[in-house]
């Protein structure tokens, strides 16, 4: 597995990545409370167009990112596009931003989600950030991801992030 950035032009390429998913278990944030809830979500993926969950929105909401100092990582095997992993720097004085982080379902559990999160903690750090922020869905693999490496729901989100996505999880992680 290759690990390096992705250029704009490159941001199509999210295509390669399946996000399917069968979800089970749910979370909602109180605070800096984790409520747990059983869930019945068939997440099949991002869909063609511009549209809620399709790809052109997943593309444009990864070029504004990038448009905001972001940086895009891509895991490769060979030419395919195994995951990907957006870092943008100052979403506040002191706090990055780890922006999107998906990894296709084949290549899950192959150790690809943890070296792009330590590829972003990398730049975090290079850039003098002292926090990293991060508004996770609410599933159990995606919070569980982030709990694991040290994240903590945050009581107080950004306000942009929480108008943006008030559902999902809100958390950070010292640095």
């Amino acid at each position: 597995m290759q690990i390096r950035t992705l250029e704009a032009e490159e941001l199509e390429r999210i295509r390669d990545i399946d996000r399917s998913e069968s979800i089970r278990v749910g979370y909602r944030q109180e605070g800096t409370e984790l409520r747990e809830t059983a869930v019945h979500w068939d997440d099949a993926g991002w869909v063609e167009g511009d549209g809620e969950h399709s790809f052109g929105q997943m593309i444009q909401g990864a070029r504004e990112l990038l448009e905001l100092g972001g940086t895009a990582i891509g895991a490769f095997d060979g030419n395919r596009l195994a995951g990907i992993a957006i870092y943008r720097p100052r979403l506040t004085d002191s706090m990055a931003q780890f922006g999107l982080l998906h990894v296709s379902r084949q290549y899950r559990r192959q150790g690809i989600a943890s070296a792009l999160f330590d590829e972003v903690v990398r730049l975090a750090h290079d850039d003098s950030a002292t926090q990293l922020y991060v508004s996770a869905t609410p599933t159990a693999s995606a919070v569980g991801f982030y709990r694991s490496r040290g994240f903590s729901p945050t009581a107080t989100p950004h306000p942009e992030l929480l108008a943006e996505e008030p559902d999902d999880i809100h958390m950070v992680r010292a640095l």
